[in-house]
């Protein structure tokens, strides 16, 4: 039997509070910080699965009942993991998590269940929640850590109230959206198209000398399909469909700065959580926090790329279940890489991480001789201390995307977590292997791959 348990914080899958994103060409902090701890009250849910024969699930519930657990849900479905079982959803009543350890215990030992504990609480010997299902991400896409629909008060739209009510329409598009709707398209303003004309001219100019190859590829192809020019911003929606098209990446509206274990999720996903609304027109080569021109300049081309997905997954999947002090490892290689790295290309360095190739002012400083270059090493990098308010002291460059990808699965090997994981894209789904079952369906899969490969090099010869 496979089970998992799982004890989350808050009302889980609803809107959480807001409050302020961060990161961009000029950054107040960074998009991942870690998640705050909710005072909200615990609610505890089980997930379980039993082999479909009569009188499992009396003898599952059985075990609810002897411990005075009082069941407020339950429902059911197919397992995906084993077509011989199904798959049980309980929400239990929230005093009852000391007596649901012996539940735990007597599911792995008297219905032979062999149980994983989920939580979002830091708690000892527990692996933390994460999401199994894309549509999962709809928990925690408006557990937003900052900015959102409000400013700081240094924020340079926080006097102008017109400003300020254009963000919070933004954030109510984020807010609503669900996984599998369609985008809302934006009519932006000609005020903030001229702002986006101003950012997207000056880089645009830098790209040919200081952008990887494979940034400077695909950008032609974004002007071409999905409307990047001057005049015009382009839209979520067409540019998702594109990079679906490309890598199976998609985009997700968010309203503000999602915590690093969240954000990371996503990845594992293929999915990008970005932020819809423009920085304000005051300073359009300035923004406090992650805006359009941040993700669509600075992101995207890279996501269109197939060496480039397959690495930002890695770091995703390497979230996984991990420790709250790797989350934090991860997020720094995140911010070294995908943020601010640096790859070689020939006799030449050039950058691809997309803090550098949203900002006119640090993608030129990034390949002078001030700051400090260092090979990217992900047991190094990711202890390395970095500014949030000013140009990187220290860049890491990778040899090759390949490269770096291979050195990211090495450390989340080193990850101390009861099992591995593999992203399902059938199913848009994690598979956890930690049992026979699970590495029996990847060898087979495995072994139907090599039989066309083999196939195939026998027809080239």
């Amino acid at each position: 039997m496979d089970a998992a348990y799982k004890r989350v914080n808050g009302n889980s899958g609803q809107e959480a509070e807001t409050e302020q994103p961060g990161t961009g060409q000029r950054r107040r902090g960074s998009m991942y910080l870690e998640e705050e701890t909710n005072k909200k009250s615990e609610v505890i849910s089980c997930i379980f699965s039993l082999k479909e024969e009569v009188g499992a699930l009396a003898k599952g519930l059985r075990l609810f009942e002897e411990n005075g657990i009082n069941l407020t849900h339950i429902e059911s479905r197919p397992s995906r993991m084993d077509k011989d079982q199904y798959e049980f959803f309980i929400s239990v009543d929230p005093t009852c998590s000391q007596a649901l350890d012996d539940v735990i215990e007597g599911l792995r030992t008297q219905i032979s269940g062999h149980v994983h504990e989920l939580s979002r609480n830091k708690q000892k010997d527990t692996v933390p929640w994460f999401p199994n299902d894309i549509q999962d991400l709809d928990r925690f896409a408006n557990q937003i850590l900052s900015y959102g629909s409000e400013l700081d008060s240094d924020h340079p739209g926080f006097t102008d109230p017109v400003y300020r009510t254009r963000r919070k329409e933004f954030a109510d598009i984020a807010y609503n959206y669900r996984h599998g709707q369609i985008i809302p398209r934006v009519e932006y303003t000609e005020e903030e198209k001229a702002t986006w004309g101003t950012v997207f001219k000056e880089l645009k100019t830098l790209y040919p000398t200081h952008a990887c190859r494979e940034h400077n590829r695909v950008f032609p192809l974004l002007e071409k399909y999905c409307g990047y020019r001057q005049d015009n911003i382009p839209q979520l929606e067409d540019v998702s469909r594109f990079l679906q098209s490309c890598t199976g990446f998609r985009l997700r509206p968010v309203a503000g700065l999602l915590s690093s274990r969240d954000f990371l999720a996503g990845l594992a996903f293929r999915v990008f959580h970005s932020t819809q609304y423009i920085r304000h027109s005051s300073k359009p080569t300035y923004t406090p926090e992650p805006d359009i021109c941040h993700e669509l300049l600075g992101h995207v081309p890279l996501f269109a790329d197939s060496s480039f997905a397959q690495f930002s997954q890695e770091i995703g999947l390497a979230s996984l279940g991990a420790p709250d002090e790797f989350i934090e490892k991860l997020a720094t290689v995140y911010w070294f890489t995908v943020e601010f790295g640096l790859c070689k290309q020939g006799s030449e360095i050039k950058a691809y991480g997309a803090g550098l190739l949203s900002s006119f002012g640090e993608l030129q400083y990034s390949l002078t001789d001030k700051p400090k270059l260092q090979p990217f090493d992900p047991d190094r990098t990711s202890i390395q201390k970095y500014p949030i308010t000013e140009y990187q002291p220290v860049y890491f460059v990778a040899e090759s995307f390949e490269d770096a990808k291979e050195k990211v699965r090495k450390f989340a090997a080193t990850i101390p977590r009861p099992f591995s994981v593999r992203y399902n894209p059938y199913t848009q789904s994690i598979e956890v292997l930690d049992n026979t079952q699970q590495l029996k369906n990847l060898a087979d899969s495995i072994s139907s791959e090599m039989g066309k490969l083999c196939e195939a090099l026998q027809k080239l010869k």
